[in-house]
């Protein structure tokens, strides 16, 4: 009987502790400007089934070749994350290589629209949210990271905060790389025809302090020297920012270290 009694307990132990742990969803977001439904991930931290509080929410986007579930399979101790911080968090899928851009020469890759308006109003919808860009973040790796800023700084109205791990922050240097050119057409002559669609030239839009900004990126990946230059940038136009170097490379063993501190920027922000 105290066998039996022990493992009982035991197993009470265990429901408990899955009953207080974050939750992960996976979800379908319709989109008018795609006329088509995309999945996402959404994690909502322990305390959400008590049913008595808004969230802040992370959108957190994939890279290029990736989808809405990468982050949670490679990293999922972002379900802990979500319950220390208690925000929610969110992972859009921006197909394999949208680069989160309206393309201007195919109708079929309307992600800026996506991103930056269909899915926080769904979300904010169908979930207690706190709806105000005080409440709102944006992050993502690589083709994600420039989606993140891109996206951002064009919608600072949607969104208080934004993150770029490892990101292809610059994409004039790489015109044959990455499906870009699908995305967007001929680069043209020192990629004057994608200028107006890095987030180098966005920064045009920033003013001191309305949107907070972290980046980082690893010493031995293939986009430092354009974080380099986004970060020479905006210390040139006076942009407050976060900015970090640290030893790595392209990849998640970078990445899942990079988001604890991403997330803790952002966790910093809402608490403001």
């Amino acid at each position: 009987m105290n066998m039996r009694f022990f493992f009982t307990l035991l197993l009470c132990c265990a429901l408990t502790q899955m009953t207080m742990a974050a939750g992960v969803d996976t979800i379908s977001i319709p989109s008018a400007a795609m006329h088509r439904s995309f999945r996402a991930v959404v994690i909502t931290p322990q305390s959400y089934s008590a049913g008595n509080q808004r969230y802040p929410v992370v959108y957190l986007l994939h890279g290029h070749g990736g989808n809405y579930s990468n982050w949670i399979t490679k990293v999922p101790a972002l379900r802990e994350m979500a319950d220390a911080y208690n925000i929610m968090i969110v992972c859009p899928d921006g197909a394999i290589s949208s680069w989160y851009f309206d393309s201007p020469v195919d109708s079929n890759y309307k992600f800026e629209t996506y991103v930056g308006k269909e899915i926080p109003a769904y979300i904010d919808q169908h979930y207690p949210t706190v709806a105000t860009s005080k409440g709102r973040a944006i992050a993502g790796l690589s083709m994600g990271g420039h989606g993140a800023l891109f996206i951002a700084i064009r919608h600072q109205d949607t969104f208080g905060a934004a993150g770029s791990i490892s990101g292809g922050v610059d994409l004039r240097p790489f015109p044959k790389k990455w499906d870009i050119a699908k995305r967007l057409g001929d680069p043209g002559e020192k990629g004057t025809n994608w200028t107006d669609y890095t987030v180098i030239k966005q920064i045009e839009k920033l003013t001191p302090g309305k949107l907070a900004l972290t980046m980082d990126c690893g010493v031995d990946d293939f986009f430092i020297d354009v974080n380099r230059n986004l970060h020479k940038a905006l210390l040139e136009r006076k942009i407050p920012h976060d900015y970090a170097e640290r030893p790595g490379n392209h990849d998640w063993t970078y990445w899942g270290n990079s988001i604890r501190y991403q997330l803790l920027f952002f966790h910093l922000f809402f608490e403001q």
